[in-house]
């Protein structure tokens, strides 16, 4: 029950437009803290470079409830009020990138063509990463105007609704990759190992899943601002703890459950270098269920590719070098 007088909330000049609950914002700082700790570790474990992305997403969740938690103490002080409240908002768009980035590895890594409808794996993670973050500056936009110091109710609802126009995009976005990651779930039945199949299809799901949550707390967000803060719903903290972060702790546990460096572990699983994709030719390099080598290290003639260390020697080096054989996965 609320206390019948609250400084967050009655106090001259105080930022917070209803009574703040500290212990739970304490708790979701530790569970964040403790899945940022784990991300860090697991990145570090299975050297993927990619999963700093998702420890990143997990290093903003943390920071926004560090700083609701001083906003609550310090309740007249603007600045820790506008750092959680930006963070919170735009820190589900680490966690939207990481998985477009996965997919990405995961057409390379579990198909032969290394395509998703004619599109290359490593550019198709790098279109929908573009659009993520265009999403994240029209949200980052929005959530700065409406977070400012002295603002009229028209300006607040009016960065909301820029915010709510970066959602939009990023739903949208959210619903043509899910139509390629069905497309490359057909071709993975088609084209993956029996072998390799179960992790692939255990990792794509856990894509499903994310996502879905995702798309479910965007819902939550337009349907918040939809009235701006006429909606009552900002003012009760439990609908943002349900609908927004349990939401995000659950993505960011899910993959320290099904770590993306653990179903395509070594670094044979990474996407080849532009200079090993220049030397085999663009429209030779294949993926990595086309044959029992990782296929970045073959040639256009079927041997084996120079290493980027062979190129930098030698940029024509014609010779095959001691590239070992691996298994599609390890």
């Amino acid at each position: 029950m609320a206390p019948s007088h609250c400084p967050q909330k009655d106090a001259p000049n105080a930022n917070w437009n209803f009574c703040p609950n500290s212990g739970a914002a304490y708790f979701f700082c530790v569970l964040f803290g403790l899945t940022l700790i784990a991300h860090i570790v697991q990145a570090i474990k299975y050297r993927k470079g990619y999963s700093w992305v998702i420890a990143m997403g997990a290093l903003w969740q943390t920071a926004s409830y560090a700083f609701r938690i001083e906003s609550i103490k310090e309740y007249t002080q603007s600045a820790w009020y506008t750092a959680w409240f930006v963070l919170i908002l735009l820190a589900p768009l680490w966690t939207n990138a990481y998985a477009y980035m996965v997919l990405g590895r995961m057409v390379y890594n579990f198909t032969v063509s290394a395509k998703i409808l004619r599109v290359k794996a490593w550019r198709f993670a790098l279109i929908f990463v573009l659009l993520d973050i265009f999403a994240f500056l029209v949200q980052a936009a929005g959530a700065s105007m409406a977070s400012g110091d002295n603002l009229t109710k028209e300006q607040i609802d009016r960065g909301l609704h820029i915010y709510m126009g970066g959602v939009g995009l990023q739903q949208i976005f959210i619903f043509f990759f899910l139509g390629l990651a069905i497309q490359f779930q057909k071709q993975m039945r088609r084209e993956t190992p029996m072998q390799d199949r179960p992790k692939a299809t255990q990792l794509l799901y856990t894509l499903y899943g994310v996502l879905t949550l995702i798309t479910i707390r965007i819902i939550f967000r337009l349907i918040e601002y939809s009235r701006g803060y006429d909606s009552g719903i900002p003012v009760h903290e439990a609908y943002q703890y349900i609908f927004d972060s349990t939401l995000m702790l659950i993505a960011l546990v899910m993959f320290n459950v099904i770590h993306p460096g653990r179903i395509m572990p070594g670094k044979e699983s990474d996407f080849p270098s532009r200079k090993q994709r220049k030397a085999i030719g663009k429209n030779n390099v294949m993926g990595r269920a086309g044959g029992s080598l990782p296929m970045h290290a073959r040639a256009a003639d079927g041997s084996n590719a120079p290493s980027d260390v062979q190129l930098d020697q030698n940029p024509t080096y014609p010779k095959m070098d001691s590239t070992p054989s691996y298994g599609i996965v390890s």
